[in-house]
C-alpha cells in the first residue's frame, strides 16, 4: 500500500504540472490534426486497466478514416507523415496525462492493451493487469515496437515483479533518451504494431517454453 500511494503521488506530481505546461502544444497540435486529419480531433478507445477493469484511453488522432473507396483500410495506407510524426515523438500521447490524473493510468507500467487480448493472454501475462498501465513502461525503453509480443508480455511480468520506485525513475529517463533518439522504432510498420490475434497463443506459448528449455 505505501508504494503503491508513493507511485500515485508521485504520478499527480507530475502529471498535473506537466498536463497544465503542455496545453498551448496540444492547442497547436489539434488545429494541425483538425486541418490535416479532419475530426475527431482526439482518439478514444477502451483499454484493460488494472484488474482488466475496461477505461477509455484519450490520445490525439493520427490516422484518417476509414474509406474502402480510397483504398483507406489497413492502417499502413490510413497513417500520414503527419500521424508518423506525432507516434515517432509520442506527441499523441499528451492527452493520456488526463488519464494519469484520473487514475486510469499511470506514469510506468504495462501499456494498456485492448479488452479481447485478455483472452489471448497466457495465464501468467495476466499479472500484468496487477498495476495501473503506464504511459511508458519497461518494454517501450527496451525495444519499442521493434520488439516481439512475446519478449513484450515478459517484459511487463518482469516490471510487475521487480517494480520499485527507482524503477519507475529509471524508465522515465530512458524514456526522455529514447523519445530524443526514436530508437526502437520499427518503420515497417508504419509506425503501427501487428495487433495480438488469437493465433499468437500458441506462438506465445512456444517462445516461452523454447525460453525454458534454453535455460535448462
Amino acid at each position: 500500500m505505501r508504494g503503491r500511494l508513493l507511485k500515485r503521488t508521485f504520478d499527480l506530481l507530475v502529471a498535473v504540472p506537466l498536463l497544465v505546461a503542455s496545453l498551448p502544444v496540444q492547442a497547436v497540435i489539434a488545429t494541425l490534426v483538425r486541418r490535416r486529419l479532419g475530426s475527431p480531433v482526439l482518439f478514444r478507445q477502451e483499454r484493460a486497466g488494472r484488474d482488466g477493469r475496461p477505461f477509455t484511453i484519450v490520445k490525439f488522432r493520427t490516422m484518417l478514416d476509414v474509406n474502402s473507396e480510397l483504398g483507406l483500410v489497413e492502417d499502413r495506407n490510413r497513417i500520414t507523415d503527419f500521424g508518423r510524426i506525432l507516434r515517432a515523438s509520442s506527441l499523441d500521447e499528451l492527452p493520456t496525462l488526463w488519464n494519469v490524473v484520473r487514475g486510469d493510468m499511470s506514469l510506468v507500467g504495462p501499456r494498456p492493451l485492448l479488452p479481447e487480448y485478455l483472452a489471448v493472454y497466457l495465464p501468467r501475462h495476466i499479472r500484468r493487469h496487477e498495476v495501473c498501465p503506464g504511459i511508458t513502461g519497461l518494454a517501450q525503453v527496451s525495444g519499442r515496437n521493434s520488439i516481439g509480443w512475446a519478449e513484450k508480455l515478459e517484459l511487463d511480468i518482469a516490471y510487475v515483479e521487480s517494480w520499485s520506485f527507482r524503477l519507475d525513475l529509471a524508465i522515465l529517463w530512458r524514456t526522455i533518451r529514447t523519445v530524443a533518439a526514436r530508437s526502437g522504432i520499427d518503420y515497417s510498420y508504419s509506425t503501427t504494431y501487428p495487433p495480438l490475434k488469437p493465433g499468437y497463443a500458441t506462438a506465445l506459448r512456444e517462445d516461452v517454453e523454447d525460453e525454458t528449455c534454453s535455460k535448462d
